[in-house]
């Protein structure tokens, strides 16, 4: 096989420099989760991230209910579905002709028909539950009879899982809390207990050929062997799986034996299936949980992992599926199927290559449920929606897979396509279509076909979108595809801008002073704590030290082609037209200067952010914003003259000193004031009036004298003393001394 590699530069200059992002970029789909974000018909999408043609699929019937929980398949071609699950007496068992035409076979007062098999005389055997019974139909379709009823045993178990038939006609039925394997002779007499375990449930039944019964269990996850040839044979633990519940058993021709398991062991079972009933009675499967997973869409954090029994009984695990939960195994033509949910899938896993496996359906359905054998191809049942479907043996007729819709987060100009793929390169097409609206449902180009060197002629825009038709029989597959694309140059915008006075980063980065100011972001009305702009870097406050001599800028911006960044710094006075550049050529996203600089007054700061640093002069583009006005203010108050006498006696004999004071300010109101006689604690001090909310306060009050617990040369002197603040810490203090 030959590998090709299609890799070629962008078409020649149709376009002019100006105005485009600098640099091609490329986008490429290239592994298992960017492929699976496609979609894919008739195209299976291999672990490794490869397309290669799947099975072809087609819709047989469509059950119009829910839940479609077993299937069964005749030699005449006919599929057997088993429904129920919405209402109480819902049990029911349909027959799907090949040209997808149903009749119902029968009609039960049971909840869901668990499990069918058909037996050597073309009769179906149905199996309901919860507190089912196992029903014969007859190949013609005549009465129903009851070959089963669990309730006349001595363990009347509550739940009947799985059905299966021996070489001699004999039937098995696995049963669950608690749990029994049950054998039902050809004969038709009384059922008898081939065996019983300390599980909660036999979930899942398989007849090998050599007449050696397998079982799974849920609860401890153990799959038994037992020989139903040999009178008296007791079962025994072929291998305890590390998953709790033991959903299905398959048998290739080698004889090797593969098991699904789900659930980690002592964990809680999967969320229940709630079944109503018309009389307003709700009935619960409480177990096991990968049945009742079927009633809902969730995914199953630990998902399922696949086993292999090997002839000689050695065990090994082949591959886990993290998603999913698988419900059916079938090998077919010597391959392993696995049926699964809750995402619909189907998957045919390399039994050669452990951890490989190809994704080969997507099902219109939540769970893919139950297989059976089909003329060329293999049904499927689904729930949620209950359908069946119908897999072909042979690769679809129009293997064709469609990518995600890509988002060049810019208008774009759309290169050559790469292709990497072994086999030949015609064995398949590449088509490429674009647009400037998210959905390609409408206002898109035309699909273009991508020519053999990759070169692609597609409208300029934000999305793309490619897709890849495989050629019928040919063994191509295609590992890779990538996009070449060009966006258009924009400009950076600068998303916010904050100012603090009093603020500055700490040199060189380090520790700040344990005084410090946290420089952070406005939040919006009605926002969440935490603004977020896409794509910039943390929105946590800033650490800066506390320095009255300092203010500091903070700034938050973004270019949408991912440039790199530098930002100017420019200042202006309130009133003032021309900006004055404090500084450029910054890479930080903050910057602290000395505000001494600026005379005190109002300012307001201007960012302005440049993507140079990645472009020529001539296509370098530039995005601004101003700050709100800021007041820089290094400048005390000016206190005027303090004016102090002792008061009049005052009825309590307390001294007292009356004074008055004037304040004013050139830049900011005064703030608060404080004063202290003979040195004692400071104390509040209200101006004239009460409210401080001016550039000039006057104050007129009355400070009692306290007493001294030292001895002083002359007790008449006292000293009184006032300090005034404005608005930005700024003080001034001045004192009288009173006798």
């Amino acid at each position: 096989m030959r590998r090709y590699l299609l890799t070629v530069c962008l078409a020649p200059v149709l376009l002019t420099s100006a105005g485009w992002a600098q640099g091609t970029k490329l986008w490429t789909v290239d592994r298992y989760d960017t492929m699976e974000r496609g979609s894919a018909d008739g195209v299976g999408i291999r672990s490794d991230g490869r397309l290669e043609a799947g099975p072809g699929k087609s819709l047989l019937y469509d059950t119009g209910k829910s839940y479609v929980w077993s299937l069964a398949s005749d030699r005449a071609g006919n599929g057997y579905l088993g429904l129920g699950g919405t209402a109480s007496g819902s049990g029911m068992v349909m027959r799907v002709g090949g040209d997808g035409k149903a009749v119902k076979v029968l009609d039960t007062k049971e909840l869901a028909v668990q499990a069918l098999t058909v037996a050597r005389d073309g009769s179906v055997l149905a199996v309901t539950s919860p507190s089912g019974k196992v029903y014969r139909i007859p190949a013609n379709g005549g009465t129903e009879t009851v070959v089963f009823d669990p309730s006349s045993t001595e363990e009347k178990p509550k739940y009947l899982w799985d059905i299966v038939t021996g070489g001699n006609g004999d039937v098995y039925v696995a049963a669950g809390a608690p749990a029994v394997v049950y054998r039902i002779p050809a004969s038709g007499g009384k059922a008898e207990v081939l065996f019983k375990t300390a599980d909660q449930h036999i979930r899942c039944l398989l007849m090998a050929s050599d007449g050696m019964l397998w079982a799974g269990s849920d609860g401890a996850g153990v799959i038994y062997r037992i020989d139903t040839k040999t009178a008296g044979a007791k079962p025994f633990a072929a291998y305890a799986a590390p998953r709790r519940e033991i959903t299905s058993l398959a048998m290739d021709e080698a004889g090797n034996v593969y098991a699904a398991g789900v659930g980690a062991r002592g964990s809680m079972p999967l969320p229940p299936l709630p079944v109503t009933g018309n009389v307003g009675v709700t009935v619960t499967f409480a177990q096991p949980g990968s049945s009742t997973a079927a009633g809902s869409n969730s995914l199953v954090p630990d998902g399922s992992e696949i086993f292999r029994i090997a002839k000689d009984g050695t065990p090994a695990r082949i591959v886990a599926l993290k998603e999913d939960v698988v419900y059916a195994l079938a090998v077919r033509n010597g391959a392993l199927l696995a049926a699964t949910g809750n995402r619909g899938r189907v998957y045919r896993i390399d039994i050669n290559m452990p951890g490989r496996f190809t994704d080969i359906a997507h099902l219109e359905a939540a769970q893919g449920m139950a297989f059976a054998a089909a003329k060329d191809g293999v049904l499927v049942a689904t729930s949620n929606s209950g359908k069946l479907f119908l897999l072909t043996d042979a690769p679809a007729k129009e293997p064709v897979y469609t990518s995600e819709v890509f988002d060049g987060q810019g208008y774009s100009r759309w290169g050559r396509v790469e292709a990497r793929a072994e086999g030949s390169s015609q064995g398949y097409e590449l088509w490429l279509r674009s647009g400037n609206v998210g959905s390609p449902l409408m206002g898109w180009s035309e699909w273009s076909r991508v020519g053999p060197d990759g070169a692609v002629t597609v409208p300029a825009g934000r999305f793309a979108q490619w897709k890849a038709v495989l050629h019928p029989g040919s063994p191509a597959g295609i590992d890779a595809v990538g996009l070449n694309y060009l966006p258009r140059n924009v400009a950076p915008m600068v998303d916010e801008i904050v100012v603090q006075p009093g603020a500055k980063m700490a040199a060189g980065g380090g520790v700040p002073a344990p005084t410090t100011v946290q420089v952070a972001f406005p939040q919006p009305a009605g926002a969440s704590p935490t603004l977020s702009f896409q794509p910039d870097a943390s929105t946590a406050p800033l650490t800066a030290q506390k320095d009255k001599g300092s203010v500091t800028a903070r700034w938050q911006a973004h270019d949408d082609n991912g440039d790199d960044l530098m930002f100017a710094v420019w200042y202006r006075g309130v009133g003032e037209t021309n900006w004055r550049l404090l500084k450029d050529k910054i890479t930080d996203r903050f910057y602290s200067f000395d505000s001494s600089l600026l005379p005190d007054g109002s300012y307001e700061l201007r960012v302005v952010a440049s993507d140079a640093p990645v472009h020529t002069d001539s296509e370098t583009l530039t995005g601004e914003r101003m700050s709100s006005v800021f007041v820089v203010d290094t400048t005390p108050p000016v206190p005027g003259a303090l004016i102090a006498a002792l008061a009049s006696a005052s009825r309590d004999g307390v001294a007292k000193i009356h004074a008055t004071l004037d304040a004013r300010d050139a830049t900011s109101p005064i703030a608060h004031a404080e004063y202290s006689v003979d040195a004692g604690p400071w104390q509040y001090l209200e101006p004239v009036g009460q409210v401080s909310d001016s550039l000039a306060e006057h104050y007129d009050f009355t400070a009692e004298i306290p007493k001294s617990s030292t001895p002083v040369t002359d007790a008449k002197e006292h000293v009184i003393a006032v300090r005034v603040y404005d608005r930005y810490d700024n003080m001034a203090a001045v004192k009288a001394v009173v006798r």
